[in-house]
């Protein structure tokens, strides 16, 4: 049994009791709070979000508020990514950079009103970040973290499901957009995002008391669709090829170099933190990229404790961000940051902890 003392350096989520009674077995801590990463089946947790619909206590994705008159404005100075027809209850995904262009947090940016957005952060402190940019700006704008803990539907039946409890009206969403709610009197807002790419949903659970509550609501209608407790599933997300900030990237890494440069608009404002680097990155030429690596073997061995260098005839050329077996591929597979020079097809060597493997560079998303 997952056993942890919750203390006020890493907290437990509202839906903490909710995993305990699921049967929680493995977490991480993410955003100085507790993160569950397993029920003790991986490969069953797996098969259920590609086949069904799988249940995430995600509230370590923290809410960033800016709420004042400039919060717009520090929205935009934060975001390389045009804002200026962001809508109500839409969303958007922004690669947030410091001065030189680097990627620090990917959020996913909800706007609740003219005057008031959200940030659902990736592992770091915006916060600090977004108050000393304010400061040194001169913005009267309020930054603080809301009482607000997104619960996750996923998988190709999670629609079914969200729709059973809150109506069809929830099918119609568009990706990113938001809806600000009720669930038998429980206060939420209904998003379709998540961390996969098998569909859902995240509801945003806006009282942190009735954590146990939302969830046992959306257990119980998904009864007949099969949910289950899960997590977001290292194996889904390599074979989807979505990037983990902090993990997949380092402290050199632009959003050119791992594939979000349509994330990234630059005619925005000069104002716009890293805005000149990315230009400059852009007119250039990045000097990495990133490809997938299939690695040859037939057993499970995933990524240690270190990433791994990547060599070509002798040259190192990249590194091996992460790795994992992939259920549906048979495969060990990864992420190569990788030089610019290299492409799809390449032959290269995996520096691992066991000694050198042969592999194949390929193309993202591997499914």
């Amino acid at each position: 049994m997952f056993n942890f003392q919750p203390n006020t350096r890493i907290r437990p989520s509202p839906f903490y009791e909710a995993t305990l009674a699921e049967g929680l077995k493995m977490a991480n801590v993410y955003n100085r709070m507790v993160m569950p990463t397993s029920y003790g089946d991986p490969e069953g947790e797996y098969w259920r979000l590609i086949n069904g619909v799988s249940q995430w206590d995600v509230a370590v994705e923290r809410q960033i508020q800016l709420k004042g008159p400039d919060a717009a404005r520090l929205a935009q100075i934060l975001a390389p990514r045009d804002l200026s027809k962001c809508a109500v209850g839409q969303g958007k995904y922004v690669a947030l950079c410091n001065h030189r262009g680097t990627i620090i947090n990917d959020p996913i940016l909800l706007k609740l009103a003219d005057d008031l957005f959200w940030l659902s952060i990736a592992d770091s402190d915006v916060e600090l970040w977004a108050g000393a940019i304010a400061a040194e700006r001169g913005l009267n704008v309020e930054i603080s973290e809301p009482d607000v803990s997104p619960m996750a539907l996923q998988g190709p039946k999670a629609e079914d499901v969200v729709a059973h409890v809150l109506g069809d009206w929830v099918r119609g969403l568009k990706y990113f957009w938001f809806r600000e709610t009720e669930i038998e009197g429980v206060p939420v807002a209904v998003q379709r995002p998540g961390w996969s790419k098998q569909g859902g949903f995240e509801i945003y659970l806006r009282d942190g008391t009735k954590g146990t509550r939302l969830w046992n609501i959306f257990k119980e209608a998904g009864q007949p669709w099969g949910i289950g407790p899960g997590a977001p599933s290292s194996p889904e997300r390599v074979e989807s090829g979505l990037v983990s900030v902090g993990g997949d990237t380092d402290a050199d890494t632009n959003p050119f170099e791992v594939r979000l440069e349509k994330y990234v608009d630059l005619d925005v404002p000069d104002d716009v933190i890293g805005i000149a680097a990315l230009r400059r990155i852009k007119a250039e030429g990045p000097r990495r990229r990133q490809l997938g690596v299939i690695l040859e073997g037939d057993r499970p061995a995933p990524l240690g404790m270190r990433r791994e260098d990547i060599h070509q005839d002798g040259r190192a050329v990249g590194m091996l961000t992460n790795c994992t077996w992939s259920y549906r591929m048979q495969a060990n597979i990864g992420f190569g940051l990788v030089a610019a020079d290299l492409a799809a097809g390449d032959r290269v060597t995996v520096q691992r902890a066991s000694g050198p493997v042969a592999a194949r560079l390929v193309e993202i998303p591997f499914i």
